[in-house]
């Protein structure tokens, strides 16, 4: 699974390939790192086909936010699956997120049980819908 996290923190690199190091040396996930929405948008514009399989995107960030990335993807490419993850679990944030297409809308500090569960749950479901 190719996975890319849109996030504004360096240091969340460091904390992804933390907790998903048994997946990464598995092979079972590959993870790209982008720090803002605009740098999100040109790494997905320079792939030559849809390689990611999902984007994991902060909503606060500098410039352009996670909302408006979201909606920029939804709209470009509805099929991509896109989890939404703030520090702020802001009621209108979540409600928006829902309505611009997020498939999952999770609060920091993340619960990455929680996270490999739901892209478990998103992987299986994505590979049922190619055997089809």
């Amino acid at each position: 699974m190719k996975v890319l996290v849109v996030d504004d923190e360096i240091d969340i690199v460091s904390l992804f390939k933390q907790k998903f190091k048994k997946e990464i040396n598995a092979e079972q996930a590959e993870f790209y790192f982008v720090h803002s929405a605009e740098e999100a948008i040109e790494y997905i514009k320079g792939l030559h086909r849809p390689e990611l399989v999902l984007i994991l995107s902060d909503i606060n960030m500098p410039g352009m936010n996670g909302l408006e990335l979201l909606k920029i993807l939804k709209a470009e490419i509805p099929r991509l699956t896109v989890f939404m993850i703030t520090a702020y679990d802001d009621e209108n944030k979540h409600r928006l997120a829902m309505e611009y297409g997020a498939d999952k809308y999770l609060t920091k500090p993340i619960d990455f049980e929680e996270l490999k569960a739901a892209m478990h749950e998103f992987n299986n479901a994505n590979n049922n819908l190619m055997m089809e």
